[in-house]
């Protein structure tokens, strides 16, 4: 049997128990990389998938950091390195939504978006990059928003938070680019996810397309992210890349 692109790598997922996370996971597995299942809040569900995984016959780990806390980011990944021997892949996909407009957010409620988003974000990247410049190079991967590109009501937090991954990202690509590390953004559209309780009613715009009549799934967003991991991401870095079925267009 031929050996599977990703055979070798690592990887690590934040806010995987669910979603776009959890389909990430399942693509990387089968990609043949080792995954790190990282939640904070859902730890039992991360637990859990990282379970089915091994089961499967792959290879997988849970650990629950909270990514805006660098010193758990840390040990979560060095207990990476020490299981699978090496760290070569970054996927920051946990973030927080909200729907509020701006006349009723406060600061409380603007940080508690922003700060995992864009925070968690450079904490996660800070904490791999030294593991996957001795792994000879990688891929870091960060989840933007379709909001930061159009606008939505009632989301200029998070599409605040998201723009700001934007830049972080395309700064890093120059940054590490002569390590042989990959830095993109992915930008889902409207995908059709299961959303907490905190991120309110799917906004009204989330129902317009421009071209494909209908939202995505998680398993497409997964399926360009593993991509990029491999051989169709190999000469793609400071992108921004988006899986929106036409409904915004660059």
């Amino acid at each position: 049997m031929p050996e599977k692109e990703l055979t070798g790598e690592v990887a690590i997922v934040t806010g995987a128990a669910h979603n776009i996370g959890r389909a990430t996971c399942l693509a990387l597995v089968e990609a043949g990389a080792a995954v790190c299942v990282n939640a904070a809040t859902s730890g039992a569900d991360a637990e859990k998938l990282a379970a089915e995984i091994t089961d499967a016959g792959g290879q997988a780990m849970h650990f629950g950091a909270d990514i805006t806390d660098p010193d758990a980011v840390g040990r979560m990944v060095d207990a990476v390195v020490e299981r699978f021997g090496k760290l070569s892949i970054l996927i920051n996909n946990a973030g927080v939504r909200g729907n509020l407009p701006l006349d009723d957010l406060d600061l409380d409620e603007w940080r508690r978006v922003t700060l995992p988003t864009v925070e968690g974000t450079m904490i996660c990247a800070k904490a791999a990059l030294p593991h996957i410049r001795r792994a000879g190079g990688g891929t870091i991967i960060s989840l933007g928003g379709i909001a930061s590109h159009t606008g939505v009501v009632g989301r200029t937090h998070v599409a605040s938070a998201n723009t700001a991954i934007i830049g972080f990202m395309k700064s890093l690509a120059h940054e590490v680019g002569g390590d042989n590390i990959r830095v993109n953004t992915v930008v889902p559209g409207h995908i059709d996810t299961v959303r907490g309780a905190a991120a309110g009613p799917r906004p009204k715009t989330d129902i317009k397309f421009l071209i494909q009549d209908r939202m995505g799934r998680p398993e497409e967003v997964a399926a360009m992210i593993c991509a990029l991991c491999g051989l169709a991401g190999a000469y793609v870095t400071g992108q921004t890349i988006h899986v929106n079925g036409g409904a915004y267009l660059p």
